[in-house]
């Protein structure tokens, strides 16, 4: 197996169960697996290829929870600029409609070149829509090919506007149909190994999207097939109000009611959510992702997070999708989630390194996965650097890791993904933007506007 060094980081910050922090620090891989942590002295001299971290923070790839990949050919469309989220998917639903394969190959590359120069290493991203020849693998390949690892939620949406429902009749499918091509996709792609690059999510979309049965089944088809699974949940004041009219119950013990709680579960936004909710999630393990540009840009409130951590609630991450967020950063995302939970009065409410502690080791225990997200020995080698003299970081660098934070957020310089450098220098080595770039525009505006 090859092997891979990386010596003489300013900072090496492990985000172990210690939180340690190294100066001088740096990591010795063999093959996918990191074999030795510490200071540059203790390491090893020699290997297959050696990185020198002079002038860089390195610290673990980050995890984001919660994306739509697809939203990146609809960003700033000006009829959803300035709409709730009802409204937003309202407008957004019949372009969705045409959607094909293609398209959603080349948004997902778009999408997480955008997350891997961000910092993330590992992305879930939640696909509820299918018209035309759209398929789950359509993004699957794409994160094959430009080297992420990879959690594909298999969304769905079967309760269309006839039935009572948010979505118009053309883009929902049949139920039996969903499960079958969910079973299909789990058979074909899931991996539960250690180090994985790519499992499989079963996630109906949201309690407003599809039918009670739907989401009964999904649970038990998750469970057999050991997946985990996902939706969006508690996310707007509407959906409370849809929830309690047409079942009677606040969306989290309707949830509770449908099976859709415990370890194995976790849902995206949870912001209005009560103490005795939260204790609930607490109690069973459930897990939440934490989206803050998406709730802020579609004014949907803000997720307690302070409570949720006191709590022990497992919390991560998310960008959401493109057309809410507007962006795939996912290191802005970790800014964003500190501002907000002091916005209300606590200057407190959140530090820097909780921050980045929900966007590394809050998110892989989201997403059930002990084997990423620290730089420890036997962890999956995803790594991350980036260098500390540019001009952003001017003068705050009494605190690196504060500062990749509290400063405008930044691109990474490194990038390191299941062993594999991704970034070097900040460049993208595994696709070649240029043409994707292109391609995308081209699809999005003739999706938009017919072009």
């Amino acid at each position: 197996m090859s092997t891979l060094l990386i010596r003489r980081a300013d900072l090496l910050v492990t985000m172990d169960a210690g939180r340690h922090r190294i100066p001088d620090g740096g990591l010795f891989v063999r093959g996918n697996v990191i074999e030795q942590v510490g200071p540059t002295a203790d390491l090893p001299k020699e290997a297959d290829r050696v990185i020198d971290a002079g002038g860089m923070i390195v610290l673990p790839g980050l995890v984001n929870t919660h994306h739509h990949l697809y939203q990146t050919l609809t960003r700033a469309v000006p009829a959803a600029q300035d709409a709730t989220l009802f409204q937003w998917l309202k407008t957004l639903y019949p372009i969705w409609a045409g959607l094909t394969s293609e398209a959603v190959y080349t948004s997902a590359l778009v999408g997480l070149a955008e997350l891997i120069l961000s910092g993330c290493t590992t992305a879930s991203d939640h696909l509820y829509i299918y018209p035309n020849d759209c398929r789950i693998d359509d993004e699957i390949r794409a994160a094959q090919e430009i080297g992420i690892r990879f959690h594909a939620s298999r969304g769905s949406m079967s309760l269309g506007e006839s039935k009572g429902g948010l979505p118009p009749d053309s883009v929902v499918e049949d139920e039996a149909d969903i499960l079958k091509d969910t079973q299909r996709a789990i058979e074909t792609y899931h991996d539960a190994e250690p180090y994985a690059m790519t499992r499989i999510v079963v996630a109906p979309c949201s309690p407003f999207s599809v039918t009670p049965d739907l989401m009964r089944e999904a649970a038990a088809l998750a469970r057999s097939s050991g997946v985990h699974l996902h939706t969006h949940l508690a996310e707007t004041l509407d959906e409370e109000e849809f929830c309690l009219s047409e079942f009677g119950h606040r969306p989290v013990p309707y949830a509770e009611e449908l099976t859709w709680v415990g370890g194995d579960v976790w849902y995206a936004h949870g912001v209005h959510i009560n103490e005795a909710e939260i204790r609930l999630l607490d109690r069973t393990g459930t897990g939440v992702c934490h989206c803050p540009s998406s709730n802020m840009r579609l004014a949907s409130g803000i997720a307690p997070v302070r409570a949720y951590l006191d709590s022990g609630v497992r919390v991560g991450l998310g960008v959401d999708g493109s057309a809410s967020n507007d962006s795939s950063h996912l290191l802005a995302e970790a800014r964003m989630a500190l501002l907000l939970q002091r916005v209300s009065g606590n200057p407190a409410g959140l530090s820097a390194e909780e921050a980045l502690w929900l966007a590394t080791v809050g998110g892989a225990q989201v997403l059930g996965r002990e084997d990423i997200a620290q730089l420890a020995p036997g962890k999956a080698a995803d790594i991350i650097g980036l260098r500390l003299n540019r001009l952003d970081y001017a003068g705050a660098l009494h605190d690196p890791l504060a500062a990749l934070v509290f400063c405008a957020p930044q691109g990474v310089d490194l990038s390191v993904i299941n062993g594999r450098v991704v970034v070097e220098d900040g460049r993208l080595l595994t696709v070649d933007l240029g043409p994707v770039i292109e391609r995308h525009n081209r699809i999005a505006r003739k999706l938009v506007n017919g072009d």
